[in-house]
């Protein structure tokens, strides 16, 4: 069996990762080609070139870069069609997986295709679904809620589960030794900063996370802060992290990641799929997000929900506050945060909020990718 696939960011590689294991394990002699980061490569994958050329997102942020990614999705899809895969599988980043699936149609019809990560039609431009049905046979979706989107638009999709649902967790020794690493005490909060995984929502979202940061020391004396980031970034996130009054611990070890994730206290992150990591390790947390303003303009308009927030969306409550666009300013984030530490009613809802998410994603039933794999493979066997 030969497989192409295509992820685009830092979350489509986790999850092309292990939906590659599974197949790996279910499907002896399985190949794979296609673009990846470096879970998948580590895998066997041998990407096209480097997926963080495709991690760009907005409108006036992609403009810049169009010759280069319309280049490059015409480049995929012929390495797609010299291929001839049994299946055409793309990851998340819908503008240019589904522009390379177009392509691919186009020349082979009878390509059989899936996408993995449905679009979010419930929050806006419904009509996408319709759309993307016209080069897509197969959706694996993350959200439970999903599926009934997607048949109605005639593709088939399954309900898989959130991966996050299935990731190593560090054990509280991994913690305490992380702590003592790092000369943390026992008794100092731990605060995570997380300015998203683009290189455009680091530089918009670090100088606004440092500021509140400063403000909320003011009120939390002894706060300690890390930053957890990604291969893609983390030579930026560095580099601005030096630029803060005290500066942070940044850290890319992955190992280290969960260790520091399972110490923290509370967190400031971009909203994203973070929230729900958070969420598996039981971190109360803020969302702070700001786009260009034409990007954000264009977007609030076309949304049909009053949430972005995963854990808000999944657990059906508002327990995460948010700070999107012209609200995500320092002195209120750094509010919020402040009254999750002495609020212990405002931790206690978010942390039933997390529980129910991580239930209703899947936690405590089959890994993720397995079903992603079994899904894959079903598929394919309908004919």
């Amino acid at each position: 069996m030969k497989l192409f696939l295509v992820a685009g960011e830092a979350s489509g590689d986790k999850l092309g990762a292990a939906l590659m294991a599974a197949l790996i394990d279910l499907v002896p002699g399985v190949t794979f080609a296609g673009i990846g980061g470096p879970q998948m490569e580590a895998l066997g994958l041998q990407s096209l070139f480097p997926m963080e050329e495709l991690s760009v997102m907005g409108l006036l942020e992609v403009l810049p870069k169009y010759r280069q990614l319309k280049r490059r999705i015409a480049e995929t899809a012929q390495a797609a069609l010299e291929t001839a895969p049994d299946a055409l599988i793309t990851i998340d980043s819908p503008d240019f997986c589904l522009r390379v699936a177009r392509i691919v149609k186009a020349a082979r019809p009878a390509q059989k295709t899936v996408h993995y990560v449905a679009p979010s039609v419930w929050a806006w431009r419904p009509g996408r679904a319709a759309k993307m049905a016209e080069v897509i046979d197969h959706v694996l979706a993350l959200l439970p809620f999903e599926p009934p989107y997607m048949t109605a638009a005639g593709m088939s999709c399954d309900f898989v589960g959130h991966p996050v649902v299935a990731e190593p967790r560090a054990t509280e020794a991994e913690a305490t030794a992380l702590r003592q690493t790092l000369m943390i005490g026992p008794d100092q909060p731990v605060l995570l900063c997380l300015p998203g995984s683009r290189r455009g929502e680091v530089k918009r979202l670090m100088p606004r996370f440092a500021a509140t940061v400063a403000a909320l020391r003011q009120d939390v004396p002894g706060l300690r802060v890390l930053i957890p980031t990604v291969r893609g970034v983390a030579a930026e996130v560095r580099k601005m992290a030096c630029r803060w009054d005290e500066v942070p611990n940044v850290i890319s070890d992955a190992a280290e990641k969960r260790a520091a994730f399972a110490t923290a206290n509370l967190a400031l992150a971009a909203s994203g799929t973070v929230s729900l990591e958070l969420a598996a390790n039981r971190v109360p947390m803020v969302i702070g997000y700001r786009m260009n303003w034409l990007t954000w303009h264009i977007t609030k308009r076309a949304m049909l929900i009053d949430t972005v927030t995963l854990v808000n969306l999944v657990s059906e409550t508002r327990a995460v506050p948010e700070f999107l666009g012209r609200p995500c300013r320092p002195k209120p984030m750094a509010r919020a945060l402040q009254d999750l530490l002495r609020d212990p009613q405002r931790r206690a809802a978010q942390v039933s909020a997390m529980e129910t998410t991580m239930q209703r994603l899947g936690e405590g039933g089959a890994a993720p990718g397995l079903r992603a794999a079994q899904s894959v493979l079903a598929f394919l066997q309908r004919g």
